[in-house]
């Protein structure tokens, strides 16, 4: 089913997907981009008011709307409707994640294969080399389940080696991850990655802000990068060179006044120099997933205590956690954890923060833990 705005103008002859319809003309306007249509909506308030203030618009503008793209628009409904689980969210939609809205140019509509909610949860991304070493891939798939278990959807851009290997992380860890492509959903690039979006689309959500029909052109990977960031609370970088579109992100992270994670490497590992770079210039060292857990913190008992207005103990909330079933009321420490969950003691100690940032146990003296 799609996920429309509130607008009910059609024009003549298009009944179908009535509020859709004038976001889509829109954004096939050319030249017109994600700043032009928010500053557009701004001044005449919805697509429908500018569409028919046509004749006040710039003359490239007026020419368009007069004669739009409508086999475009055409191609956007007909992936819409072709399998269930498809989306489009506008701008105005009560899905469309609220942290993407905060940027100064934020996609006005995105595509979703998936479930659009996972959208609005706190995520994490992770991105890093295309070509990584076997160790960065190793670790890529490590935090990425660590986190995951420990309450984070991670994201990333669904590219060869590093992006990839965080994908495979969180859904080994049965947690949920979004893939954020520089292409239209109809197809998948890279190719080799077609089976694992396939998965990340039934445990997540693959998104984009380009229609059906768009190549993967490279100009349109730094405007991909700006989402996986602004999605994110945080982002964490595992192996990059000094030429890296890894480094764009973390640069676009900064800017969204987002967290900066940068995992070190060997002084001799080419891949590991974009990660120096960013630690000299303020990312914060990162060694564990407990490390990236505890300077997030604060922002994500904000967003936990926005999200969960019943509390805690509600469905999905502590009584579903993988760890809390092996809490009790009884102090407990970390090695006791460990034995009764099956669990590593970096996976326990995240969760332990965690579930401690969303009020649900409290640390005591000695490294100990109960319920709260």
């Amino acid at each position: 089913m799609d996920t429309i705005t509130d607008n009910a103008y059609s024009p003549p002859g298009r009944p179908r997907h009535e509020g859709l319809h004038d976001w889509l003309v829109l954004l096939h306007a050319p030249r017109l981009g994600p700043r032009g249509l928010l500053k557009l909506l701004e001044h005449y308030g919805s697509p429908q008011a500018i569409c028919e203030a046509h004749l006040e618009l710039a003359p490239s503008l007026r020419d368009y709307l007069q004669a739009p793209d409508m086999a475009a628009v055409e191609a956007d409904l007909a992936w819409l409707e072709a399998r269930e689980g498809r989306h489009i969210l506008c701008i105005d939609s009560p899905l469309y994640p609220p942290l993407l809205r905060t940027l100064s140019d934020p996609p006005t509509l995105l595509f979703v294969a998936g479930d659009p909610a996972c959208l609005s949860q706190p995520q994490l991304a992770i991105v890093g080399s295309r070509n990584p070493t076997a160790g960065g891939t190793d670790h890529a798939r490590a935090f990425a389940a660590d986190l995951a278990q420990a309450g984070l959807v991670i994201t990333s851009g669904l590219a060869l080696g590093i992006d990839a290997a965080a994908h495979q992380g969180a859904l080994a860890a049965g947690g949920q991850t979004v893939a954020v492509t520089g292409n239209g959903l109809d197809s998948i690039y890279p190719a080799r990655n077609k089976a694992l979006a396939g998965e990340i689309a039934q445990h997540g959500a693959i998104v984009s802000e380009f229609p059906p029909g768009t190549p993967p052109l490279a100009a349109n990977f730094p405007r991909r990068n700006r989402i996986i960031s602004g999605l994110s609370v945080g982002t964490l970088v595992i192996e990059a060179a000094l030429r890296s579109g890894s480094l764009i992100t973390a640069r676009l992270a900064t800017e969204q006044g987002r967290e900066v994670f940068a995992l070190p490497g060997s002084v001799h590992n080419p891949m590991a120099k974009g990660c120096h770079r960013l630690i000299r210039d303020g990312a914060t060292l990162v060694e564990t997933s407990a490390d990236i857990m505890a300077e997030l913190g604060s922002l994500l008992g904000a967003l936990g205590e926005g999200g969960n207005e019943q509390g805690t103990e509600d469905a999905g909330g502590a009584q579903n956690h993988p760890l809390f079933p092996h809490l009790g009321h009884d102090p407990v420490d970390i090695d006791t954890l460990v034995e009764r969950s099956g669990l590593t003691a970096e996976q326990v100690s995240a969760m332990l923060l965690a579930l401690e940032l969303h009020g649900s146990i409290e640390a005591l003296p000695g490294g100990r833990y109960c319920r709260s």
